[in-house]
C-alpha cells in the first residue's frame, strides 16, 4: 500500500517573461520518499524547487504541501541551497552557521536558548558533522559544509528537505558519503534533491523525476528495472537517462557474464 501524498502538484505552469520554464507538472511523493530531480541545465529543476518552497509562485496549476500552500507551510520545509555564494573568509562558527535555523523559530526574543543549542548540536550529530562544531565555516572542506548546512536545515524540525546539487562541489567518494546520509535521514524525512549525478543520485533515491519544461516520473531502477526495459522498445513511451543507464547497466552485465 502506497503512502499518501504529502506534497501534490497539479497542472503546474511556470514562465519567466512569458517564456515556459515548466508545463504541465503533475506528481505527488509522501514523506517517506526521496526523490531525486534530474535533467539538462536550464531544464526547469531549480525553478521546480523554488515554485516548492514558495520562492516563486505558478502561473497557473497548484502546489499543495500537508494540504496548504508552500507559503503557508514554510516551516515544515528546509532548505539547502547550491554551496556557491559562501564567504568563506566570514569569521562565523559552524554552531552559529547552524543556528541561523533556529531564526524566527525560537521561543527566545534575543539570542537563543538552551534547546537552540540542545537542537543545534542534535543536528551536527545527525550529519557526523559534531565535532566541527568549533571550526569556522571558511575552514571546512566542500563536503563538510554540505554537511553543515543540511544541519542548519535540519534545526527547522523540518518534515521534507530540498536540496539543490547539495554534492555540486564534492568529489566522488564525498558523494556517495553524502547520499548515505541522506538516505539515512529519509527515514524520518522526506527528501527532495537536485541532482546532476545521476548514477549516485538513482543509487540512494527511491524515485526520480526527469525534468525537461515537462516532467517524467520513474520509480528508481532498482525498483523498477523490468518495466523500464520494457518501455525502451516501445518507441510512444519516453526515455531518459534513467532507463538509459539501466539498459546499459544490463548489457554490461550480460558482457562480464559473457567473458567468464
Amino acid at each position: 500500500m502506497s503512502n499518501p501524498p504529502t506534497i501534490e502538484v497539479r497542472n503546474l505552469y511556470f514562465a519567466y517573461n512569458n517564456e515556459p520554464v515548466l508545463e504541465n507538472i503533475n506528481f505527488g511523493i509522501s514523506t517517506k520518499d526521496f526523490l531525486a530531480v534530474i535533467g539538462p541545465n536550464g531544464g526547469g529543476k531549480s525553478t521546480l524547487l523554488k515554485l516548492l518552497l514558495g520562492i516563486l509562485i505558478p502561473n497557473k496549476g497548484s502546489i499543495k504541501i500537508f494540504g496548504k500552500k508552500p507559503k503557508e507551510i514554510c516551516l515544515k520545509l528546509g532548505y539547502v541551497p547550491q554551496d556557491t555564494n559562501i564567504n568563506k573568509n566570514f569569521p562565523i562558527k559552524v554552531t552559529d552557521v547552524v543556528l541561523q535555523g533556529r531564526i524566527g523559530i525560537s521561543k527566545k526574543f534575543w539570542g537563543f536558548s538552551k534547546e537552540d543549542i540542545f537542537i543545534a548540536k542534535e543536528s551536527l550529530e545527525k550529519v557526523g558533522a559534531y565535532n566541527l562544531k568549533d571550526k569556522k565555516i571558511g575552514e571546512l572542506s566542500g563536503g563538510q559544509r554540505q554537511r553543515v548546512f543540511i544541519a542548519r536545515a535540519l534545526s527547522t524540525k523540518a518534515d521534507i528537505l530540498l536540496l539543490d546539487e547539495p554534492t555540486a562541489s564534492i568529489d566522488s567518494k564525498g558523494q556517495i558519503s553524502l547520499y548515505s546520509m541522506l538516505k539515512e535521514l529519509n527515514a524520518n524525512k522526506g527528501i527532495i534533491a537536485v541532482s546532476h549525478n545521476i548514477n549516485v543520485a538513482t543509487g540512494f533515491a527511491n524515485k526520480i523525476a526527469y525534468t525537461n519544461k515537462t516532467l517524467y516520473m520513474h520509480n528508481s531502477p532498482a525498483v523498477n528495472k523490468d518495466k523500464i526495459l520494457q518501455n525502451i522498445g516501445n518507441s510512444t513511451e519516453h526515455i531518459c537517462p534513467v532507463e538509459l543507464m539501466v539498459n546499459e547497466n544490463m548489457c554490461l552485465h550480460s558482457q562480464d557474464t559473457d567473458t567468464k
